[in-house]
């Protein structure tokens, strides 16, 4: 059986830096203050590992150790948090978009313990190019834990942004001098080819489109049996994976949790596909058959400006570019835009798309089974632990400009697959309706078939899985409401509607 526990409290984490424990619990090795702000977040994460059995024996004293069993003193333990953004795009909080750095803290005291001081803590994720990593690093104050851990433990924790670029100005085009240079994963990358493996294989690649405007680059990294991945050297080597996602929808695939997030492991974000350019009826699935004529074809036009023009990544093609937009803006814009539906669900941002779950399915198969030099391997090559930050969820336009969320939810397993469904029947969704479950019946064993194979345990209580994934269950939380482009396609006990 796989374990999931998911524990409720109040939608409020602590605000001063670098986030202490709100009690002197036994068990912490480094010292706090005698007064400190509630942590209603590291209090739950401490009571989960309890209900999870860890350490069971010597809960409540000194010597208790909960992730003792995953983590052994020498080794290197990463950190995979949300970091996709500096902003929340509709104006809302932004830890409904990022997770927060207290439930790291937590994470990193009790990791801390494991380690009896020995070994590495590194904090890692590569967000959008378009994610001022300067702007973020100012809200989330990891220096501020970082200190802390030196001065009190002489223990440094790592921190690194793993991609290779950044937009200067995150609100204009990636231009080719709107683009600063990063040092990126200081291990390097590693290129790992799926292959047949690859949920890709068999699907023409000449409607791929990556996170970059330059469609070729992508294409050469997947066609016939070439379907090749750029993930970090110091991901593949940490012996124990945290992925500590955000709770919040998804607008490419339903939900972005843990197996979502994987594209943050990624040194090149354009070897993932995120969908295939036109309609189904085209072969493609960045928009609905049902998008209209004039619509369609303002986006076929501007995406082939992107492969014209600014895949060329020059300065001349760059200004030719400009001009063609801002003669748009003037002269088509204000009197014949493109519908506001049309644009809300161009790029595969609707439940049709048919490519992005793909992309999901190949990096959870990578994380699970290759080993350090990338090779894959029969059996799961490194222990993990999942911890899902739902204490501030997102809703409605996620990831990107969701509407905070005060679910005040924590999710922990250690079966990414097993946690994601789990999250997704606690936000209000059907599993059945999430493509990137079809892991369950792929090839190699995910850790879960059936979810009868799952023992779920909410706030300390069992709950049969049958009970657990249906609609009769009474949740503890209220229903998320999915992404615009979802709406109707994925609530649990509403019937699929046709588009």
């Amino acid at each position: 059986m796989t374990l999931v526990v998911a524990g409720i409290t109040e939608s409020a984490y602590a605000t001063e830096p670098p986030f202490h424990p709100g009690e002197p619990y036994p068990e912490l090795r480094l010292p706090i203050p005698q007064q400190t702000e509630p942590n209603a977040p590291f209090a739950l994460l401490r009571t989960l590992f309890r209900d999870a059995g860890y350490d069971a024996e010597r809960f409540g004293g000194p010597d208790w150790n909960p992730l003792g069993h995953l983590i052994q003193p020498g080794q290197t333990v990463l950190l995979k948090p949300n970091f996709v953004l500096h902003r929340n795009g509709s104006g809302d909080d932004l830890f409904a978009v990022v997770t927060h750095p207290s439930v790291l803290r937590a994470l990193i005291d009790y990791v801390f313990i494991a380690l009896e001081g020995r070994g590495r803590i590194v904090i890692a994720d590569a967000p959008q190019m378009d994610c001022t990593w300067r702007l973020l690093a100012e809200q989330l104050h990891l220096d501020a834990i970082q200190a802390f851990y030196r001065e009190h433990a002489g223990f440094d924790i790592e921190v690194h942004d793993l991609r290779p670029f950044e937009l200067i100005d995150p609100d204009q085009p990636a231009y080719s001098t709107n683009r600063r240079t990063l040092p990126g994963d200081p291990a390097g990358s590693v290129r790992i080819n799926l292959g047949r493996e690859s949920a890709f294989h068999g699907l023409p690649s000449d409607r791929f489109y990556g996170a970059d405007y330059n469609r070729q680059e992508t294409i050469a990294h997947h066609h016939g049996e070439l379907h090749e991945y750029a993930i970090s050297r110091t991901v593949l080597e940490a012996d124990v994976f945290i992925s500590v996602p955000k709770m919040k929808t998804h607008k490419k695939v339903g939900v972005t949790l843990n197996l979502k997030g994987l594209v943050g492991i990624n040194t090149n974000k354009n070897c993932l596909i995120h969908y295939r350019v036109g309609t189904p009826r085209e072969g493609g699935d960045q928009l609905p058959d049902q998008a209209g004529v004039y619509d369609s074809g303002m986006i076929r036009g501007q995406r082939r400006l992107f492969d014209v023009l600014l895949a060329r990544q020059h300065p001349a093609s760059d200004f030719i570019y400009k001009t063609i937009r801002a003669l748009y803006r003037v002269f088509i814009k204000p009197f014949r835009p493109i519908s506001e539906r049309a644009r809300t669900v161009d790029a595969g941002n609707w439940h049709g798309n048919d490519s992005a779950w793909r992309m999901t399915a190949d990096l959870a198969r990578i994380l699970y089974f290759a080993d350090r030099a990338g090779k894959l391997q029969p059996t799961p090559q490194r222990r993990m632990l999942c911890v899902v930050d739902g204490i501030l969820a997102g809703d409605h336009e996620g990831p990107l400009a969701p509407s905070a969320k005060p679910a005040g939810c924590i999710v922990l397993g250690e079966n990414p697959l097993a946690v994601d469904l789990a999250t997704t029947r606690l936000m209000g969704f059907d599993v059945e309706r999430i493509k990137t479950f079809s892991l369950r019946a792929a090839d190699r064993d995910f850790g879960v078939r059936e979810l009868t194979q799952m023992e779920v345990l909410v706030r300390g209580e069992r709950v049969d899985p049958a009970t657990f994934f249906s609609a009769e269950w009474a949740c503890p939380i209220p229903p998320f409401v999915p992404h615009s482009g979802w709406i109707g396609h994925v609530e649990l006990g509403t019937p699929d509607r046709s588009d």
